[in-house]
């Protein structure tokens, strides 16, 4: 047990899903009013007890829950991290600032979805005032921890805005979204982008075409264990051909590919009868994330076919409102992604460090400013009554 919020909550650490169990933590999340996929009981309880989000590879849970009597009231995805990898909110240069004055930086505290650079919510409550005695008890768990520092990533903006008046830093951070503007098909999407832009994107699917690849999109209640094995092999030989290490494994894949499959999206490119790359999105009822790619045969442009085309029919075809394109990628925008501003919150306890990372944070976001004042003279759709 920590400190407890008043008046009638208590709060408790949880280092296991299984211990709240599927339907009530799903419950809270839909009294919250979300429905964002990765908040799923099935894909967090699978992270973890695969291994993938453990104590063992660096990701310790500690999430912390507010209970109401028997009820579950609240809870933050809460983990104790011994390193920054799979956060896509880099915080290197602050662990080393740590390292050379002699002081350390991990274990730190961290709210987020394990390898899931996707804005929702971490603030789960099932009303205002359970909302407002769950960030003061995460506020104080943070500085009584003794810990270095509590960062809170890719919140929902209005959660952002609360972290910050109570004193995080805010840190912002671009990433590529696509909106559907109502298209009727494909070509008519195609047809919205400037005339360079869509000609390139035809030559793109026609190369792919030319070299017979032929492509399936197969929902997670049709996918076989074959499927899944095969999709798991290339994620991994894509990961170690740019010498990582996969930070997923194949048994999280076939987990998921049980419990939620009716989440969950592959496309799977084959050539001569033979599967050659596989390509997985998530998708709410309204928003499809594009998560992971992988090949074990090239074929130029197959990565844009199976991780962008395909999903973006699979969006006009089921009259998704959003793609979000994940971490990272100017080249999005040439396929009709546009940048939008990421949040995250940081705390750190030492404040000479804190004053440090403030001004830097500071300067950072005014280069973010012209960033994105410069990808918006880059629009790579259409003017009006252009050809």
């Amino acid at each position: 047990m920590i400190n407890q919020p008043p008046p009638h909550y208590r709060t408790r650490i949880v280092s296991d899903l299984a211990g709240i169990g599927a339907a009530v933590w799903d419950g809270l999340a839909h009294a919250s009013g979300h429905a964002n996929p990765f908040l799923r009981h099935a894909f967090l309880h699978a992270l973890h007890d695969t291994g993938c989000a453990s104590a063992a590879s660096g990701w310790e849970p500690a999430y912390l829950t507010l209970w109401s009597g028997e009820q579950l009231a609240g809870a933050v995805p809460l983990y104790k991290k011994s390193h920054s990898y799979g956060e896509y909110v880099f915080d290197w240069a602050w662990a080393d600032a740590y390292q050379r004055n002699g002081l350390e930086y991990y274990p730190k505290l961290l709210s987020a979805i394990p390898f899931t650079p996707v804005t929702g919510p971490r603030l789960l409550a099932i009303d205002a005032a359970a909302r407002s005695a769950l960030l003061k008890a995460l506020l104080e768990h943070a500085q009584q921890s003794g810990l270095s520092s509590l960062h809170v990533l890719y919140p929902e903006d209005s959660e952002a805005s609360l972290l910050q008046e109570h004193g995080m830093m805010m840190r912002d951070g671009v990433q590529f979204h696509w909106e559907n503007q109502g298209y009727r098909d494909f070509e008519a999407f195609l047809e919205s982008l400037e005339r360079k832009k869509r000609k390139n994107i035809r030559a793109e699917r026609r190369k792919v075409s030319e070299a017979g690849v032929l492509l399936r999109r197969v929902r997670g209640a049709d996918a076989s264990e074959q499927d899944w094995r095969f999709f798991a092999r290339c994620y991994a030989r894509t990961y170690r051909a740019h010498q990582s290490t996969p930070y997923l494994n194949p048994e999280f894949f076939l987990r998921i590919g049980a419990d939620m499959p009716d989440n969950l999206l592959l496309v799977i490119a084959e050539r001569n009868g033979q599967p050659i790359a596989a390509s997985l999105v998530v998708h709410s009822a309204d928003t499809l994330y594009g998560r992971y790619w992988g090949e074990i045969e090239h074929v130029p442009c197959l990565h844009f076919e199976c991780a962008y085309y395909q999903p973006l029919e699979f969006c006009i075809s089921e009259g998704l409102r959003y793609f979000e394109g994940g971490a990272q990628g100017e080249h999005k925008m040439a396929r009709g992604f546009l940048p939008i501003r990421t949040r995250s919150a940081h705390w750190l306890a030492h404040p000479a460090f804190a004053d440090a990372v403030q001004r830097f944070l500071e300067r950072e976001s005014a280069g973010i400013d012209q960033y994105m004042d410069e990808l918006h003279e880059h629009q790579p759709f259409k003017a009006a009554g252009a050809p």
